[in-house]
């Protein structure tokens, strides 16, 4: 079933064009921030299925948006899913200790992206 709402938060263009041609060919309703701050003010106003979180963000890292997200007992359960380009030795560690549920390096793989989403989706009862 497709049709969720998914943020993905990226401050990349290319980055963000390829993930939601993806999502969008997925069937999936797509929002975008390309801040931390813009993340969290779409995440109060309308709550997502799933967000996508590109760690490197200017101003508020992916991770520290993370734990806002996670902090706040109406978005807790959304499921937040890390995408950095820094693929380093104990990356995914922090992003799963800021609240992450999943770790995914870029590139991406155009053919696991959907796979993933949707397992996590379902996991959720989506």
């Amino acid at each position: 079933m497709a049709g969720e709402t998914i943020l993905v938060v990226e401050d990349n263009p290319m980055n963000m064009e390829l993930i939601t041609d993806i999502l969008e060919a997925q069937g999936y309703d797509v929002k975008q921030a390309t801040t931390g701050a813009d993340a969290i003010k779409i995440v109060q106003s309308d709550i997502p299925d799933m967000i996508l979180m590109d760690i490197q963000l200017p101003g508020l890292d992916g991770l520290t948006v993370t734990a806002i997200i996670k902090d706040d007992p109406r978005t807790r359960e959304v499921p937040i899913i890390a995408l950095t380009a820094h693929a380093m030795r104990g990356d995914e560690e922090k992003a799963r200790e800021a609240g992450c549920d999943n770790y995914i390096s870029k590139p991406i793989d155009t053919r696991q992206l959907p796979l993933t989403i949707r397992a996590y989706l379902d996991q959720n009862g989506q």
